[in-house]
């Protein structure tokens, strides 16, 4: 197969740790061409297709200098076997109008990973609503007076901006209510921008676990991500510590519900996030842990992942 990865600049990879790099890793030894483009070299002109600026991309094995790449001329994204879409949040405008570009070139024929409809309509914090019966009590809204009324309630929250990642952005409000006022004002700057408000849970000092999900199966083990010294935070880029565990029976509830449903919709990849026996959110851009994961248990997951992504490629249109 020949495999275009829309993702963000290469060279910014952390391959030591990157979950599309260990994509990219298993597609090559099993002798799949690979190319790769950022959103920004993604076009349409009227009477064409949609096309990108790609280079080739041929792996080294080395975790440095890990690539080699050779540009080639503008290539329509439909020639492709796959297109494996991995760009990192924000979900920002640039975000919404590629996914209407790769859309386009759906219906000119190309296979896009995760479809770019359901990334659209899945925003990762959001998706959560569909499945009340597994989340802590949760508000979204603009509203400065909900947030106080809601903190009144529950006495010690979350709060967290709708288009972050990696934990930016995320706060604790306990009790006393400190800084509260400041804390809403920089997230919904003065009613103009929706927040997230979630009811603290405790069990986050045993991790954020973070449970792939791929082609609607749970891979069997998730990884907690532990926060360390005071911070509230469990995500890896806040310093998070990674410890790979078995899959509880309200994990695999959890993830048996959500994933094949997702999965119908065309997310073929997608993170679910638990806290405790609580779903906090579902990942759909560019889920990772699959290095972590493996590495700590064994269990393959970048196989698990190109298997299915054969296997879908492999299905008609």
């Amino acid at each position: 197969m020949n495999i275009l990865f829309v993702a963000d600049p290469l060279a910014s990879f952390k391959t030591y740790k990157d979950t599309t790099f260990s994509m990219m890793r298993e597609l090559a030894r099993r002798g799949h061409a690979l190319s790769a483009c950022e959103p920004g070299q993604i076009s349409w002109r009227s009477g064409g297709v949609v096309q990108a600026q790609v280079r080739q991309i041929t792996l080294t094995g080395a975790l440095d200098d890990w690539f080699v790449q050779t540009a080639t001329p503008t290539q329509a994204l439909r020639d492709f076997d796959a297109v494996v879409v991995r760009k990192d949040p924000p979900f920002d405008s640039e975000y919404f109008y590629a996914t209407h570009l790769l859309e386009q070139a759906e219906r000119e024929g190309a296979k896009v990973f995760n479809k770019p409809a359901a990334l659209r309509n899945h925003p990762e914090k959001l998706a959560i609503m569909e499945f009340p019966q597994f989340t802590s009590a949760t508000l979204v809204t603009r509203s400065a007076d909900e947030v106080r009324a809601f903190h009144a309630q529950h006495h010690d929250i979350i709060l967290k901006p709708l288009d972050g990642m990696g934990g930016m952005g995320i706060f604790r409000v306990k009790a006393d209510g400190l800084n509260l006022g400041s804390i809403i004002e920089t997230l919904n700057l003065d009613g103009a921008q929706t927040l997230m408000v979630q009811r603290f849970v405790p069990e986050i000092t045993q991790g954020d676990k973070r449970i792939l999900v791929i082609a609607g199966k749970p891979v069997p083990f998730s990884l907690a991500r532990i926060p360390q010294g005071t911070e509230v935070r469990g995500n890896l880029a806040a310093g998070g510590k990674g410890v790979a565990q078995p899959l509880s029976a309200r994990d695999l509830e959890i993830a048996n519900t959500v994933g094949p449903l997702l999965a119908r919709r065309g997310l073929l990849l997608i993170g679910v996030d638990v806290i405790g026996d609580c779903l906090t959110e579902i990942n759909v851009t560019s889920p990772t842990c699959f290095q972590e994961i493996t590495q700590q248990t064994g269990f393959d997951v970048p196989a698990m992942f190109v298997d299915a992504l054969e296997a879908a490629v492999a299905m008609p249109a």
